[in-house]
């Protein structure tokens, strides 16, 4: 072994620059109540489905540019939300 020492510094830490946790959750709560009243209570729903559904499901959204979320609400909405009218 040669006599040649080799320093690491450690990786510069900015704490500016570090995401805010707390800010970035806040965002996604934001987001999702986009969809819906901002009154409202939001509740998750999951379901199981084959995943030769899936894949249609997540081909067809993908290639309108729409996620999948959107798409299942608002099939729901048309199914069970009552007429306004």
């Amino acid at each position: 072994m040669s006599g040649k020492k080799v320093s690491i510094t450690p990786k510069p830490t900015n704490v500016q620059s570090e995401p805010n946790l707390d800010n970035w959750i806040s965002q996604g709560k934001e987001g999702l109540n986009d969809a819906q009243p901002t009154s409202e209570k939001i509740k998750r729903l999951t379901i199981d489905i084959p995943e030769s559904l899936h894949r249609v499901i997540k081909s067809q959204c993908a290639s309108r540019g729409n996620k999948i979320v959107d798409e299942i609400r608002e099939l729901l909405e048309q199914k069970y939300r009552p007429n306004d009218g």
